[in-house]
């Protein structure tokens, strides 16, 4: 799945604990320009820095996958929380992320191969 929109907002990494952090993004969806969809997507890990060479007002396209948990707490009440999960970015803007540079170079040195 992908959204596509503009970048309004970037929000800083937080750890949250010794092994895990995340870094939540705001993207302006447009597909009805009536009414914009402000949509918060979380990218966790080592994808937190695909952000870093992106600005708000990019027009970007997110590659994502939906989440879903179920928890109980100490009474017994089950609860479920959704989250929505970014793996790439793709600059519509002309930027790149980390990811899609990498990519980049990669298919430029097999161009170089003799066979």
């Amino acid at each position: 799945m992908n959204i596509k929109g503009k970048l309004v907002e970037i929000f800083d990494t937080v750890q949250i604990t010794e092994t895990f952090k995340k870094r939540e993004f705001i993207i302006q969806d447009n597909k009805n320009p009536e009414y914009p969809e402000f949509i918060k997507v979380e990218l966790i890990q080592d994808k937190v820095e695909l952000l870093n060479s992106l600005n708000v007002g990019d027009e970007i396209n997110v590659l994502i996958n939906i989440k879903g948990r179920k928890w109980e707490d100490k009474e017994g009440n089950i609860k479920y929380f959704n989250s929505i999960q970014g793996w790439k970015i793709e600059s519509e803007s002309g930027n790149m992320n980390q990811e899609n540079e990498q990519e980049n170079i990669n298919q430029d040195s097999d161009d170089d191969l003799p066979f």
